[in-house]
């Protein structure tokens, strides 16, 4: 409303909000759009100072989310090992607005649910003492365990979502585990079903 007195030549008493402008109450003709006072705040060197606010929003509705992972493994009956050879992640996406950036959340997801499968876990002992408080302990996968992450993106834009545009980066955290342990019967006929996966009951 500062800005806008200086703009409109009246008194800020006389000033009022209509529809994302100021207008002179009464002489609705003589207006300046807010987005307009936002633009002279911010212009350098500009004589006045920067309007700044902060807001709230509410996700009423959202669009559902798709994704599909599909694991490929090389196993070693003897000894139970296994390692993952090749990964797929394919995603509904809505509209992607930045596709690069997209594919690193996709991916960085994938990585954070195969963690979850290669050795990931809180192990606590009798005492409650927590046993994997450090990366000595903690098995984050390693950039030998996770080969590259090949992902495409499907576009169904959504009715709901900025320029239709859905949520990406919680999808990929959840079917890492399960593609994985699909990958892993496939080959072995063993169903893992515990997580993370014990190599010694891939022996056989």
């Amino acid at each position: 409303m500062e800005i806008a007195t200086n703009e409109l030549e009246a008194a800020p008493e006389d000033l009022e909000i209509i529809d994302g402008r100021v207008t002179v109450r009464g002489v609705p003709e003589r207006y300046v759009e807010i987005t307009k006072l936002v633009a002279l705040s911010t212009e350098f060197m500009g004589r006045y100072r920067p309007v700044q606010a902060t807001g709230r929003s509410a996700v009423l509705e959202a669009s559902p989310q798709f994704t599909v992972h599909i694991a490929r493994v090389r196993t070693d009956p003897e000894t139970g090992a296994f390692q993952l050879t090749g990964y797929a992640a394919i995603q509904d996406v809505g509209h992607a607005i930045n596709p690069p950036e997209i594919e690193g959340q996709i991916q960085g997801g994938a990585v954070q649910g195969l963690g979850r499968a290669l050795g990931e876990q809180l192990a606590y002992d009798g005492e409650g003492q927590l046993r994997t408080a450090s990366f000595l302990d903690y098995e984050l996968p390693s950039a030998d365990q996770i080969p590259d992450i090949d992902v495409r993106l499907i576009e169904v834009p959504s009715p709901v979502g900025p320029l239709g545009a859905k949520g990406v980066g919680e999808p990929p955290a959840i079917p890492g585990p399960a593609a994985l342990t699909n990958a892993i019967a496939r080959a072995t006929g063993i169903r893992v079903r515990d997580l993370p996966i014990d190599r010694s009951a891939l022996v056989r």
